[in-house]
């Protein structure tokens, strides 16, 4: 579904991602893991047209996108969940998820999408009409998720989801990923809660300082000695 070949991204003068490869195939849960300024966050900035790489490309679906801008990206079926959820907090529950359909495709879909949403987050139907500020942490997050999913995309990349939530609610949103990855959405996603990550991904990707140094499936990575010291403090 997705293949980025090569990428060099900078931040004015300074390079902050050097030949960049890695690819997300339908079907998968791919994890990116690094820890803080690795370059992973900029690395879903340049898939969803936010930064433009100087070099290299970016294919989704066997049709280049990195010179396109962020909204075309999301039609093409790419949708991105920031960190820190990035909400609306004086729209209602209800009003944040319809901004996420402002696709025509989305639009044509509302009403079936909706109850989907609303499937995978049962609070979010019982707090429909709240604002998102009077949401807590973990609900605010499956909003940010579900807004995402109003766009029906065929790839969701999710950046940090479990930041901040009780270790309760983490266990929960893992869940959800699955359940979405079940439902034939693919993931890409970006977390420091290393060990939840690599026990539901099928592949995963080490970044550090800007570049990919290690990859392997989700079980190779967990038993990886280096990952185990650097990562998990084992």
């Amino acid at each position: 579904m997705l293949i980025v070949s090569n990428i060099n991204v900078f931040y004015g003068d300074l390079q902050a991602l050097w030949d960049i490869s890695m690819h997300v195939d339908k079907g998968e849960i791919v994890v990116l893991l690094g820890s803080n300024g690795s370059g992973k966050s900029t690395t879903l900035r340049a898939l969803h047209g936010l930064m433009q790489p100087s070099s290299g490309k970016i294919e989704f679906m066997g049709e280049r996108i990195d010179r396109l801008p962020p909204f075309k990206i999301v039609e093409k079926g790419l949708s991105h969940v920031p960190e820190g959820k990035r909400l609306f907090p004086f729209f209602t529950v209800l009003e944040n998820l319809k901004i996420g359909a402002y696709t025509k495709e989305a639009r044509e879909k509302l009403g079936d999408t909706l109850e989907w949403v609303f499937q995978l987050f049962p609070i979010l139907k019982e707090r429909k009409d709240q604002q998102a500020s009077t949401l807590s942490g973990g609900e605010q997050q499956m909003l940010a998720i579900g807004r995402a999913l109003m766009s029906r995309p065929k790839l969701l990349t999710l950046d940090e989801p479990s930041f901040g939530l009780a270790p309760k609610v983490v266990s929960k949103m893992f869940q959800v990923i699955e359940e979405l990855n079940n439902q034939s959405v693919s993931i890409l996603l970006v977390e420091q809660n290393i060990h939840f990550a690599l026990k539901i991904a099928h592949r995963g990707y080490v970044i550090e300082n800007g570049r990919i140094t290690l990859s392997g499936s989700g079980k190779e990575l967990l038993e990886n000695d280096y990952i185990k010291k650097a990562y998990l403090g084992l």
